[in-house]
């Protein structure tokens, strides 16, 4: 499985996840705090941009995150644990029977009732959250770890299907006869595109490469470069000039000539 990463959110004001799942999240981790101060500062540092780009990895949040100074930045991380292997089985074969959980799950959507019709618990439980950093702080978690997970809600907005990752696997192997083209997908799941796997990069360059097409005729009363008014430190007989020596250029390599 592949990390994702996210370019840093730029700062902005204060913000709360917009969906129930990026809310459900937030719920989830702040569950375990011992303090409400470092979770509010968290925010703000959230909200400031003072987190850097974000790594997602099955089981693990990753980012650097600082207090205004970036030459002073914590290695924050948060570790979730990945859900046992009987439930990710549940899943796989809750999403094999329905073709509307693969085509929510191929368009990037988690279904908001996968957690109930198959009793796993998507979101993490009390003490299935556990934050790490390099901080001197003691507060469990640190503000640094909340800022972290707050922007961690905000990405979880645009992409419900992260939070599989996040629990320890893509959510693509749930859907793997959608997705790889193997095998027969179930009626009216999407398979159009999703049958089209590519081409291994072996066999891709062991291709011989063809040749270019002809070149194009020659431009029949082509457009002359208009007349330039002369204005403050421009030559414009030098300037014509030089284009006239580019676009002489241009056209010996399209001849193929040296």
């Amino acid at each position: 499985m592949t990390p994702r990463g996210f370019p840093a959110f730029a700062p902005g004001r204060a913000r709360r996840p917009r969906t129930w799942w990026g809310t459900a999240w937030n719920r989830a981790w702040e569950a375990g705090a011992l303090d409400a101060r470092p979770l509010r500062a968290g925010r703000r540092l959230a909200a400031a941009g003072h987190v850097g780009p974000i790594t997602v990895s099955p089981g693990r949040l990753a980012a650097a995150v600082h207090d205004g100074d970036t030459e002073q930045a914590y290695a924050t991380r948060v570790r979730v644990a990945p859900l046992p292997a009987d439930d990710w089985d549940r899943l796989a074969a809750e999403v094999a029977a329905r073709a509307g959980h693969q085509a929510a799950l191929l368009a990037g959507h988690l279904p908001r009732d996968l957690p109930e019709v198959t009793g796993v618990p998507l979101l993490p439980e009390l003490g299935e959250v556990v934050p790490e950093c390099d901080c001197p702080q003691w507060e469990h978690p640190c503000r640094h770890a909340a800022a972290l997970c707050h922007q961690v809600s905000w990405l979880l907005d645009a992409d419900p299907a992260l939070l599989l990752l996040i629990r320890g696997r893509d959510a693509r192997a749930l859907v793997p006869a959608a997705s790889h083209g193997d095998g027969p997908a179930p009626a009216g799941a999407p398979t159009a595109r999703a049958a089209d796997a590519g081409t291994a990069a072996a066999d891709a360059y062991a291709r011989a490469v063809p040749s270019l097409p002809p070149a194009p005729p020659p431009v029949v009363g082509a457009p002359v470069l208009p007349l330039l008014p002369p204005g403050p430190g421009v030559d414009v007989d030098a300037l014509r000039a030089a284009v006239a020596v580019a676009a002489g250029r241009a056209a010996a390599l399209l001849r193929g000539e040296r």
